[in-house]
């Protein structure tokens, strides 16, 4: 039938399978064939059914018994009085109902061709779902309207369409089973491949999500930073704080596009951030400023010096606190204010210690020799620029830490530092929304890495929710992510995300991630047979087939 152009043309169930274990319409329903299908439900009096079936059963008795054997319908009398003796007792015992079930599937397309390979893929779809169907031919109208709002089943149908089931029956024809997550305040993250539905998402939302928090896996190539830029461009709009560590430099022209600041360490920029410097929205808990700090300078100079034994861990202890003191500042809280004007305000960057204190401090400590040659490049060599008072302005809502020009050896400290810093910005004010970007978080949970630094990463994801933020962990070396203590670190971060999205990986790095998600073997096989672009996420509850979507001036921007 064509109605202004548009094709349409219809199916009848006529047959199901005499039992399911399954929902019957899920394979129908997770297609992206333009389809309208509807079910109707007639429900039967039991009395008038119960004694219909009585009857039926005492004649039909009658025949088996006396009847010939070798009659040829012999088998599907047996079949057809156990069925009705089974109907009978359901309804007689456990109170079930018996309703005729009506099914009517109407196919939509734009040209002739495309609705008769539509038609042909989903017969093939009902037969291997246990249906048979039939084609509407004569009948076109009459299914054509039972797919309309009307709600009208006319007769001449109803014959050909109608089928006894149970009320227990009913469930196996639910058809609201599609993942479909739509949320109001949510950005649009791509399309759900099976059924062409679009994916809002808000991860925001703490009625519906445990966490904001976010992984995302993938090979080099396969989608996964186009996807974040995307998710950055859509946060700028809905005005949400973001701070992303970026090693590879891979951020810089959408920060550009985007009116963005981009804060560079290196050997040739002119921008620096103090290590030591203690900020006033650093406390956390009941912890002292300098206490506080202590605990995170540990981290840093873990990464700096390796894993360190007791003795050398007290020694730096000792320097640290002795840097401070310098400076006039000690645990007590008050020696971070100062007077101005009559005013106590807290210190400024040029109030604290740097990097050289700290070196002038080791230099006069008797154990400090260890620590002395080891902070050499930091003080006069090739690190130099860690050597200096902060000077950046963190107003902007969007910020782009590029530590490209650190060099493999030494981005480990770049990250440190930024995330540090980012999390005293995160922590300043729990209203607003923020997420935090950790690309090749591998860098610091993996390996190379240690348990201090990466314990530091696992507090973010598990205690950022609170602050209002999410933080994202992005990383190809999977491998490398659960290297760490038999992988304790990477199935933490794996754990505190409510949202997980995998785009193509390497068989390798499936058989690892296996051992830490709850990946089932189907999930498997749609990962390796992912294109450029797509993905399977973890949404919540929901496991969804998303392929990635972008306008053209965000494909531009990108």
């Amino acid at each position: 039938m064509e109605i202004d152009g548009v094709f349409y043309s219809g199916l009848i169930i006529v047959d199901y399978s005499r039992e399911y274990k399954d929902i019957i319409l899920k394979n129908l329903i997770n297609t992206n064939i333009n389809m309208n299908i509807s079910i109707f439900y007639e429900k039967q009096d039991t009395y008038k059914t119960i004694k219909d079936l009585t009857f039926y059963i005492g004649n039909v008795g009658v025949d088996l018994k006396s009847g010939n054997e070798n009659r040829q319908d012999i088998d599907i009398a047996s079949y057809s009085y156990n069925d009705a003796k089974y109907i009978r007792k359901e309804m007689q015992v456990n109170n079930e109902d018996l309703y005729f079930l009506y099914i009517y599937i109407v196919v939509i397309s734009k040209s002739e061709k495309e609705l008769y390979e539509n038609i042909n893929k989903l017969e093939g779809i009902l037969q291997t779902s246990g249906m048979v169907s039939k084609r509407g031919n004569f009948r076109q109208e009459e299914l054509y309207r039972a797919c309309l709002p009307e709600a009208e089943n006319e007769e001449i149908i109803k014959n050909v369409s109608r089928r006894n089931i149970l009320t227990s029956g009913l469930v196996s024809t639910y058809p609201f089973i599609s993942s479909n997550i739509c949320e109001d305040n949510g950005i649009f993250i791509g399309t759900n491949i099976y059924n062409n539905s679009m994916i809002f998402l808000d991860r925001f939302n703490k009625e519906k999500y445990k966490n904001a928090n976010m992984c995302i896996f993938g090979t080099s190539g396969a989608g996964k930073s186009y996807y974040t830029k995307l998710q950055i461009l859509r946060y700028r709009l809905q005005g949400v704080n973001q701070y992303i560590i970026d090693p590879e430099r891979e951020y810089d022209s959408i920060c550009n596009n985007l009116d963005g600041t981009i804060i560079k360490i290196g050997s040739s920029s002119n921008t620096f951030i103090n290590v030591f410097d203690i900020r006033e929205d650093s406390l956390e808990e009941e912890k002292g400023f300098l206490m506080n700090k202590i605990s995170k300078l540990r981290g840093f100079f873990s990464l700096v010096f390796g894993n360190l034994d007791e003795n050398k861990v007290s020694i730096l202890e000792e320097c640290l606190i002795k840097t401070y003191e310098t400076k006039g500042i000690t645990f007590d809280d008050k020696t971070l204010y100062k007077q101005v004007n009559g005013k106590y305000i807290f210190k400024k960057e040029e109030d604290m210690p740097k990097m050289e204190d700290f070196y002038n401090v080791l230099v006069k400590n008797k154990n400090g020799e260890f620590f002395e040659n080891k902070m050499y490049p930091f003080i006069k060599g090739s690190l130099k620029f860690f050597n200096n008072y902060t000077n950046i302005n963190l107003d902007n809502k969007l910020i782009i830490a590029d530590i490209y020009e650190l060099g493999e050896e030494n981005l480990k400290y770049g990250m440190y530092i930024f995330i540090e810093l980012f999390w005293d910005k995160i922590k300043r004010n729990r209203d607003n929304r923020k997420i935090i970007y950790l690309d090749e978080i591998w860098r610091l949970i993996g390996v190379t890495s240690n348990a201090f630094v990466a314990g530091f990463i696992y507090k973010i994801f598990k205690t950022i929710r609170k602050y209002g933020g999410s933080a994202v962990a992005i990383t190809q070396d999977i491998s490398d992510l659960f290297s760490l203590e038999d992988g304790k670190y990477g199935r933490s971060i794996l754990n505190n995300s409510s949202i997980k999205t995998f785009f193509y990986i390497e068989e390798e790095n499936i058989l690892v991630l296996e051992k830490y998600s709850n990946l089932t073997e189907k999930e498997k096989i749609e990962i390796k047979s992912l294109k450029r672009g797509e993905n399977l996420s973890f949404i919540g509850d929901n496991h969804v087939l998303v392929k990635v979507d972008a306008s053209e001036i965000e494909n531009k921007l990108v």
